[in-house]
């Protein structure tokens, strides 16, 4: 007999899953009984915001959907915080997790881990939220989640099992067929937007998240509209160091000045969130003059409306209008602005920034096409203004959108299980780091190579300087940090602190070299 439990293993092996993020509890025991047999692996976290945040990174870094399995109650609560920032951020994640008994829900029956409506709780944050309540249904919902992560903006979804339901037979289960279309714009939609920047003589592309699918051809298409990119921190990596390009946050004045200027502007996979185009909170984002969206998602094209909503995949819009328009100009004016745009956005974020981007260019120079995935902190925020990465997908964080603290070292061994030939490196800052100081021992238990560097500036300086800024004493903002050589030491993990900062290129190649998790710290200081 084949239980429902072991069904949904060998159904998610046929959906090409093949890692498993979870804390096995009595709620979800029964999840686990094919695990061993199958091709699944499944790692281990110590707090089931970890399993969340490693999903997401595995996510990020693979492209196909982060998996876990948490119990009901404790569980399922401790995951939300992961997948609110997938949702911010449009990650596909499964969370598949217990409840209790299915005649003993919403009664406050006071059973084990139970809570008045799970479901309830989890709808406001997942993208659909299912309970199982006969077994046939288990091939259904999994074809839905899968059909919503391949064909539309994906999020974080959520199926529950009711542990009366779990060991019930399920023979035969199959993967369902899924009607799963991926919008595409008009022929009519594509020849007024090929006409549109035919007319066009100043315009730029905006990129988010949503345009890593078509980076390929991203670069075709601004060298034929002669237009400068500007990449929002989910998009960075693309077209590195390509002359169009402009590395620079939105919210910036000489970005601002760039679109303002502009006459037309193709926004390409970009939810236009203000933690991207007004991270300041000033209100100066410019109007923008024809103005065009193209995005997978109908209800994101209502949030913010343009002169041209286009509801289309990123990849198939920008490889047709690429090969619909002509060989580039021959002004070149493009190459000019964005050119223009970089020097004036260097030279407005200051020299503070300056050096703290220049040591992510050493991080980037150093050990080149690596994963560098941040938690809230300095080194982070200075990247996300500023910062022109090696490689598509390869820079993520947890400084914009839902913006969770202590995302930055679980999602990085998410990646670095998914994409093991890469360099994986996670920047965190001292506060940030002891939310998941246990997820060392999680690294060392699967021994991925990657590396931890710690930012130390003696707790949460940011939030510190905000205070100040506005003439608040600051209170709260000096968290103790521990000595994180002993606690890597203790986990097992080699580590040093660094003296001089010109001493990190060598301490990096040492750190790959050692292929096992390794720890770096730096004190804030020393970048100056």
């Amino acid at each position: 007999m084949t239980t429902v439990g072991e069904a949904l293993v060998h159904l998610l092996e046929s959906y090409d899953v093949d890692t498993v993020f979870g804390i096995p509890g009595v709620h979800t025991i029964e999840l686990y009984r094919g695990l061993a047999g199958s091709k699944i692996r499944h790692i281990t976290p110590r707090h089931e915001q970890g399993a969340g945040f490693m999903a997401d990174g595995y996510a990020r870094a693979t492209g196909k959907p982060g998996v876990a399995f948490v119990i009901t109650g404790p569980g399922i609560t401790n995951t939300i915080t992961a997948m609110g920032q997938a949702r911010a951020d449009s990650i596909p994640m499964l969370v598949i997790s217990g409840v209790n008994q299915r005649e003993s829900l919403g009664k406050g029956m006071g059973f084990l881990h139970e809570l008045p409506n799970q479901r309830a709780m989890l709808q406001t944050v997942a993208m659909f939220s299912h309970r199982i309540e006969k077994p046939d249904e288990l091939p259904i919902v999994l074809a839905r989640a899968f059909a919503l992560f391949a064909s539309r903006r994906p999020g974080p979804v959520h199926i529950e099992i009711p542990l009366d339901v779990m060991a019930l037979p399920l023979e035969n289960a199959r993967r369902e067929p899924a009607d799963a279309p991926i919008p595409h714009p008009s022929p009519e939609a594509m020849a007024e937007l090929t006409r549109q920047c035919l007319a066009a003589e100043r315009p730029v592309i905006l990129i988010g998240g949503g345009a890593k699918e078509a980076a390929d051809d991203l670069a075709t298409l601004a060298e034929k509209l002669d237009a400068p990119v500007v990449s929002t921190t989910n998009a960075r990596g693309i077209m590195h160091g390509h002359p169009l390009l402009v590395p620079a946050s939105p919210s910036l004045k000489a970005v601002r000045e760039l679109l303002g200027d502009s006459d037309l502007v193709i926004a390409i996979g970009t939810e236009m969130g203000p933690t991207d185009y007004d991270m300041y909170g000033d209100g100066g984002f410019p109007e923008l003059k024809r103005f065009v969206r193209i995005d997978i998602d109908a209800a994101q094209l209502d949030r913010w409306p343009a002169f041209m909503p286009i509801e289309a995949s990123a990849r198939e819009t920008v490889k047709d209008l690429a090969a619909a328009l002509p060989a580039g100009r021959n002004a070149r004016s493009g190459e000019a602005r964005a050119r223009q745009t970089r020097d004036a956005a260097w030279a407005e974020v200051g020299s503070r920034t300056q050096g703290q981007v220049h040591f992510l260019n050493t991080l980037r120079d150093t050990l080149p096409n690596s994963l560098i995935i941040g938690d809230s902190t300095q080194a982070i925020y200075a990247g996300n203004l500023y910062f022109d990465h090696d490689r598509a997908g390869g820079w993520f964080n947890a400084a914009t959108g839902f913006g969770a603290l202590g995302f930055g070292p679980p999602a990085a061994i998410g990646a670095a299980l998914g994409q093991p030939e890469a360099t994986t490196i996670c920047i965190v800052g001292d506060g940030g780091f002891q939310f998941v100081l246990g997820e060392l021992g999680a690294a060392v238990d699967e021994n991925v190579t990657m590396i931890f560097i710690v930012w130390n500036n003696q707790g949460y300086q940011e939030i510190e300087r905000a205070m100040v800024e506005v003439d608040i004493n600051p209170v709260g903002v000096r968290p103790s940090a521990p000595d994180y050589i002993k606690i890597a030491e203790a986990y097992g993990v080699p580590a040093e602190r660094l003296a001089n900062i010109n001493d990190l290129p060598a301490a990096l190649l040492k750190a790959k070299a050692s292929k096992q998790p390794y720890l770096i710290e730096i004190d804030e200081n020393l970048i100056g």
